[in-house]
């Protein structure tokens, strides 16, 4: 059997009333490809950290290339050959793509002087490795997101890494992009380098690792070969239970019409949009990346200002709405960037519900606090948030108790209609199925619901009804028996001369 690069036996990490990591070993092999799976919270990112030298383990042993170690820093794990890829990339917009290659290791002669060619030149040998199409000297701010990850990958093939760490890289990339990541990994393994691959996307897992470890709760579940496994055997590991249900699609019971849309244009954006959704209803949104589904809902919340379209609310016409009438109207917006779009990271969960609802508990100007304790004891029971209390800044918790506290600050307002963009993005299998079932349960309680989702398994198992966009318009509106993975994929597929007249 070949010797890993590296193996961790019995790491235990604790921070202030929690126990992250409980006994974990885990080894990588030269030109593996080892997937690290679990759900929000099941010690992953913390795991992934000691290797990368951000934490230091309270307990257990780091043996890299047959010798103990103990990782000070990441510049020490760097140094090693160790480097972690982090969701939210690590690099700066204003510097070079060389000067972010060598970011904390800039090469100097003996006086400390920055010798600049020469990291150029390195810089430009990884690019060139890697067949990327831009240079050292490009400004890191200017390339998209798949672009900026190269330049991560770029720092292992100039460090010469033996051990690389990606956390969660697809989640921002088109299936283009997706496909050149792959290559990239390919490239890297048959370079005997090891990868350690983190991701909830069962399909990459399976496609692409060879051997699969489950962390729960801190703890590991098991190691498999990937195929000597199943994505069912998985899901058991890492939830503790059999999910006999993933999806959950509401009762069809519609009521009245609740949203009604004609001729919806933002220049540019979204060209002549029609739609309605009742109550009741779970109306889906397909397409591929830049089809304008986020533009569409956000012309609808009134965040970008259409230039035509009427708007019908509840059965009487009204203008189309600005944010903070929309709100008063009843529509609640689950953005797509929880971070960026709707959580203050730094306040707690309390904090974070109520911020939009000042008004409401309030009087006089003056807060009331025990009405927000209230409210947060009320959706934390109901959504079963994991927090160690109303204080507890949301920007430390998981992805899936995150999007959690942005449902509970949109229910918060008891809204009419519910629109979720990519309510599952970036969470784990356990957290999808329950936010599946909230969206059911909205849904039979009355409220109308749009579900954007880029998964189509996901969106084929919540939807009563899908529309399909391409190039910024509406191409295709489907029920029943139409919903399946052939007609979605040639709506979103259509050209402008397929396009209907109506998404009705």
């Amino acid at each position: 059997m070949t010797t890993p690069i590296l193996t961790v036996a019995g790491i235990t990490k604790t921070f202030p009333g929690v126990r992250a990591l409980s006994d974990v070993s885990f080894d990588v092999r030269p030109g593996e490809v080892h997937a690290l799976v679990g759900e929000n919270g099941a010690g992953k990112s913390t795991l992934m950290k000691v290797l990368a030298g951000l934490h230091q383990p309270d307990a257990g042993r780091i043996v890299h290339h047959g010798r103990e170690v103990a990782i000070a820093s990441p510049l020490d794990a760097r140094t090693r050959g160790i480097l972690l890829i982090h969701q939210e990339l690590s690099l700066s917009p204003e510097l070079s793509v060389a000067e972010n290659i060598y970011l904390g290791a800039w090469p100097t002669n003996r006086f400390g002087i920055l010798r600049k060619r020469a990291m150029r030149e390195a810089a430009a040998a990884a690019l060139e490795a890697l067949g990327c199409d831009f240079g050292p000297d490009v400004r890191v701010g200017t390339l998209s997101i798949a672009r900026q990850q190269m330049v991560e990958i770029a720092r292992a093939q100039a460090f010469n890494a033996n051990l690389v760490i990606f956390d969660e890289p697809t989640a921002s990339l088109t299936e283009a992009e997706r496909a050149q990541l792959f290559a990239t990994v390919a490239q890297l393994r048959s370079q005997g380098v090891g990868i350690v691959y983190i991701s909830h996307k069962m399909d990459e897992i399976f496609s692409i690792t060879d051997r699969i470890t489950v962390l729960r709760d801190g703890t590991v579940q098991g190691t498999v070969e990937t195929a000597a496994t199943d994505v069912d055997s998985i899901t058991r590991m890492m939830i503790g239970r059999d999910l006999s249900s993933y999806f959950h699609r509401a009762r069809a019971d519609f009521g009245e019409e609740t949203l009604g849309i004609e001729g919806l244009h933002v220049p540019g954006l979204v060209h002549g949009v029609d739609l309605s959704v009742r109550a009741g209803e779970v109306l889906g949104l397909y397409g591929l990346v830049g089809a304008g589904r986020s533009e569409l809902v956000e012309a609808i919340f009134g965040i970008r200002r259409a230039s035509a379209g009427r708007m019908r609310w509840r059965g009487r016409e009204i203008p189309l709405p600005t944010p903070r009438q929309a709100v008063d109207l009843g529509l609640a917006l689950v953005p797509e960037s929880r971070k960026e779009q709707g959580l203050v990271l730094g306040l707690g969960g309390r904090d974070n519900i109520t911020l939009p609802h000042l008004a409401r508990f309030s009087t006089l100007g003056v807060m009331r606090p025990g009405a927000e304790t209230r409210v947060f004891d009320r959706f934390r029971d109901e959504l079963s948030i994991k927090t160690t209390g109303p204080d507890q800044p949301v920007g430390l918790l998981s992805g899936g108790n995150q999007q959690k506290f942005v449902l509970a600050k949109w229910l918060c307002a008891e809204p009419r209609l519910v629109i979720l963009d990519e309510p599952t993005r970036g969470i784990d299998v356990g957290s999808k199925s329950a936010i599946h079932e909230l969206i059911a349960g909205l849904a039979e309680q009355g409220l109308a619901v749009i579900v954007i989702s880029s998964e189509m398994p996901e969106v084929l198992g919540v939807s009563h009804r899908i529309l399909t966009m391409a190039d910024r318009r509406i191409t295709g509106s489907f029920t029943g028996d139409e919903m399946t993975e052939e007609t979605l994929i040639g709506a979103v597929s259509a050209g402008p001369a397929a396009l209907p007249s109506a998404a009705e």
